[in-house]
């Protein structure tokens, strides 16, 4: 052991073959390690001089409990109603008699101008749905996709049946298809194998939405940090350990990347079918994947539902994608809270720092603001919309002088 003392302050001593640092700062002792550079500190060790890993003196919250109060002191805007009309086309909610009015109440402090319902089922259900909305006094403030059962995909005639019942349902009033996430990840071929996204078999229910002149909205795989190990390297650990169904392990589901594949083929395949995929793709984190995407597919669109935390965090490069795609981007929420519609706004319309996101588990970094211009918010939020889902209400709008 060599040991080297200095005075006062800061004493160091160096076992050379475990690499132990032992080191006293302000009168307190912590037993540390060196580690070479670009190493992480073991764990339980936060590095405190370059090269120097220390554990903390006083007990360690768990992640959940550590709840900084931030000291920052920035300008505020809220923005509890939107600056323009909002389409949202991507929710969950039904419209009922029990609860149209309050919907309608919601919807109008919010300034949601057209709430699409993308669980509108198929067959009789979605008849009802869309014959409840067409019987209210606010006929023009909702509107239905329709869903396509994939079960027995591989047996014969099933392109041709599921293509008809598509047809019947947008005939009944459904203005779009969505597609959930089962389809490449859990759903089954008649034969016990994985129902890809890009299987051919599916390509006349695709077809039948570009004759018919409705888009696709679907949800492709989850985040690709649900298909990566869970350590603390993970960045969304916080939610996959409070929702382990949400873990798709190499050995049980395909990759990512492959999902992702089996989709973008599909979508090169179907050049006239209008696509939306969901959730931005899960390619927000990666807006330069995100941008490819668009460049070489033009009959694809990204809408922003559950992934505000994505922009939030890259405030200049997602002004500057949302501005050179404005025609490719639409407002969608997800889950119906009208609580949180108001953080959306104020991403997408002010310029404000470090501010909270609405739910710790998805993000547990800060917001900041977009600025984007108010061209670039019309479109976003309720003109790309309309020329999507042409079946969307036809009047209503601001003018457009």
């Amino acid at each position: 052991m060599r040991v080297s003392q200095l005075t006062g302050y800061f004493l160091v001593a160096v076992l050379v073959a475990g690499s132990t640092v032992i080191a006293q700062r302000g009168g307190r002792s912590n037993r540390g390690v060196r580690v070479e550079p670009g190493q992480p500190c073991p764990a339980g060790m936060t590095e405190v001089r370059p090269g120097d890993c220390a554990p903390p003196e006083l007990p360690s919250p768990s992640i959940v409990d550590y709840r900084p109060e931030s000291t920052v002191v920035a300008d505020e805007h809220l923005v509890p109603r939107a600056k323009y009309p909002v389409v949202d086309i991507h929710s969950h909610q039904r419209a009922t008699a029990d609860n149209i009015e309050r919907l309608i109440k919601e919807m109008d402090a919010l300034n949601l101008r057209v709430l699409v319902n993308l669980s509108g089922g198929s067959g009789q259900r979605l008849k009802e749905n869309v014959d409840f909305i067409r019987s209210s006094a606010h006929k023009d403030r909702f509107r239905v996709f329709a869903n396509v059962s994939f079960d027995g995909v591989g047996t014969p005639g099933w392109s041709d049946e599921a293509a008809a019942a598509l047809e019947e349902s947008i005939r009944s009033g459904a203005i779009g298809l969505k597609i959930f996430k089962g389809l490449g990840l859990s759903q089954q071929k008649a034969d016990g194998s994985r129902l890809k996204i890009d299987d051919p078999e599916l390509d006349p229910v695709w077809q039948v939405c570009a004759r018919m002149n409705v888009p696709v909205l679907i949800h492709t795989a989850d985040p690709a940090q649900f298909f990566e190990p869970i350590d603390y390297a993970n960045e969304r650990w916080l939610e996959l350990a409070l929702f382990p169904r949400r873990q798709y392990p190499a050995d049980r589901f395909p990759s990512f990347d492959t999902l992702a594949a089996e989709r973008d083929r599909m979508f090169a395949r179907n050049p006239k079918t209008r696509f939306i995929a969901a959730h931005f793709g899960w390619h927000g984190n990666d807006l330069g994947r995100a941008a490819g995407m668009l460049d070489t597919m033009p009959n694809v669109y990204f809408e922003v539902g559950a992934v505000l935390y994505e922009f939030g965090r890259q405030p200049r490069g997602a002004r500057e994608f949302f501005t050179k795609y404005q025609d490719r981007v639409l407002f969608g929420k997800d889950s119906y809270q009208p609580r949180e519609y108001p953080y959306f706004f104020r991403v997408f319309e002010t310029i404000d720092e470090y501010f909270d996101y609405y739910r710790d588990y998805h993000a547990f970094w800060k917001l900041y603001g977009m600025g984007l211009s108010d061209e670039v918010l019309k479109k976003l939020y309720y003109q790309n919309a309309r020329r999507v889902a042409p079946g969307l209400p036809s009047t209503g709008w601001p003018s457009e002088k």
